[in-house]
């Protein structure tokens, strides 16, 4: 399975931009997709997580401003950036995992977002 992320670029602070992520190959059963970033010198945070039932999950920071959404039939995931912050410059990674039996963690390439005037 392959994770294929697009839609990332240069925006300005107050902008908006969309980020999608799309999986090929079959995925066994019910899982958590999620995003995932990175700033230079910073640890990987999690940003939001929806789970096959469409629970959502935030981070703190983009609580209010960011959506998380999935497609389950196209096994892809969605992230609606509203309001983009300087801080919300990263590298932002998809993300698709099972915890139980048959358990896996797949992860997309990196597509850099950055938030500058």
């Amino acid at each position: 399975v392959q994770l294929q992320a697009s839609g990332g670029g240069l925006v300005q602070p107050g902008g908006s931009l969309r980020l999608s992520c799309a999986a090929s190959g079959r995925i066994f059963g019910t899982n958590v997709m999620g995003w995932y970033r990175q700033a230079p010198g910073k640890q990987r945070e999690l940003v939001a997580t929806v789970t096959s039932g469409g629970s959502t999950n935030y981070a703190d920071s983009v609580k209010g401003r960011f959506t998380i959404s999935r497609d389950t039939a196209k096994n892809a995931v969605y992230l609606q950036m509203n309001s983009l912050k300087p801080e919300d410059t990263a590298v932002y990674l998809c993300n698709c995992k099972r915890a139980v039996i048959p358990s896996y963690d797949y992860w997309g390439q990196e597509t850099q977002v950055t938030v500058s005037s």
